[in-house]
């Protein structure tokens, strides 16, 4: 239990034991599952959690509550994650009403089995809720990341509830580096909803904040506009960094000697950051990320089965679902008989908006040679000056 105010608490579980997130995800540091109780007149929790971590979310929440009711519960979110206690808390609660948008409600219908006609309070843009001093706005968030989305503002303390806005991966005591882990979340989540997120943004900016409590990681009190900085970056599809990544898959080795020859000359010849991933053994979501991250990207890959080898495919198959764009892009293709990786990788760039490819690309047969050698230093150059 934390205070984010005097009157409003998180009561929000860490799981530090969840190793996967969305059954796909890694979080070496667990996951936060945060949720927000109101103490005014009235009194109002945010969102619930997760249901593995519902009984220790009940503790929590009724040492906060201090033997008082509770009168409403908001649902921003119906992910599983936030809306798993759901039922747990309305019976407990009999009186309680739930406040959520119309699309929400049809969601509960669908998870749940329970009477909801006699305690609904169905909100839409704009809509208030009194508590005593404090207000809640309401604002809706459609497809940021899922369709009932709202985000909630609270006038007296200029709170916003982010819902999964501004989260991350790691739990709230997790000491690592917001942006990293925050980028990997946005990118990974809600990457494919730029022109959403860009929506709610524009809302945000009308109004004044001082804390951002958002559903995953830490809440947010300093220095508010890098973090809304950041967000304006991501959801406009811009690089984030200047720098060059190189994405390989390689079966025996001759692919991935050229990728590190080819880092070897870029860190040689400039200062320029070059990141490197195997996109065979290294976790693809952090490959994902980084894709998102630099200007320019460099791909190397076999060919295989008259296409390009798998880890490559579905590389670049993640990055079209996840609007990949605005980026400058090299190829390295790799063939004993009859290379078709170049082809391949270029038909799927070809599915993505605003990439630029460099030509040539480079082709190399079975192993690295002087001539690969060569190539490899010309498109170093080529990189440096994109």
């Amino acid at each position: 239990m934390e205070h984010v105010t005097e009157k409003i608490i998180n009561i929000g579980v860490n799981d530090s034991e969840l190793t996967l997130f969305e059954g796909q995800y890694a979080v070496k540091h667990g996951m936060a599952y945060n949720s927000y109780v109101i103490l005014d007149e009235k009194t109002a929790v945010m969102d619930t959690v997760d249901e593995h971590v519902t009984d220790d979310w009940l503790s929590g929440l009724e040492q906060a509550l201090n033997g008082r009711t509770l009168d409403y519960l908001v649902i921003q979110h119906m992910e599983p994650d936030h809306s798993g206690s759901i039922q747990d808390l309305a019976d407990r609660f009999p009186d309680m009403k739930i406040v959520s948008s119309a699309p929400a409600f049809n969601m509960m219908k669908q998870f749940f089995e329970m009477d909801l006609e006699s305690r609904m309070v169905v909100i839409k843009e704009g809509d208030t809720l009194e508590l005593g001093e404090h207000t809640l706005q309401f604002y809706t968030a459609p497809m940021v990341h899922w369709p009932e989305v709202i985000v909630t503002y609270e006038k007296s303390e200029k709170v916003v509830f982010s819902a999964d806005g501004f989260g991350k991966f790691g739990t709230r005591d997790a000491a690592e580096d917001w942006t990293c882990e925050a980028r990997r979340y946005y990118i990974n989540i809600c990457g494919k909803y730029g022109v959403q997120v860009q929506a709610l943004l524009k809302k945000l900016s009308t109004l004044d904040v001082s804390v951002i409590c958002p559903l995953h990681g830490p809440v947010l009190t300093e220095n508010l506009a890098y973090y809304i900085g950041k967000y304006d970056i991501w959801s406009r599809y811009e690089p984030e960094d200047r720098g060059i990544f190189i994405a390989y898959a390689s079966v025996y080795g001759h692919t991935k000697e050229a990728a590190l020859k080819l880092k070897e000359m870029l860190e040689t010849r400039s200062r320029e950051k070059v990141t490197i991933c195997d996109l065979c053994r290294d976790d693809p979501h952090e490959a994902i990320e980084d894709a998102f991250r630099y200007d320019r990207m460099v791909l190397a890959a076999i060919s295989y089965d008259a296409g390009v080898f798998p880890a490559m495919d579905d590389f670049l198959r993640h990055l079209k679902g996840k609007n990949f764009q605005k980026r400058t892009v090299a190829i390295i293709e790799n063939g004993s008989w009859g290379p078709t990786a170049g082809k391949a990788m270029k038909a799927l760039l070809g599915e993505m908006k605003d990439i630029t490819v460099i030509e040539p690309m480079i082709t190399i047969k079975s192993a690295v040679k002087p001539e690969t050698m060569a190539k490899l230093g010309e498109l170093a150059d080529v990189l440096l000056k994109s």
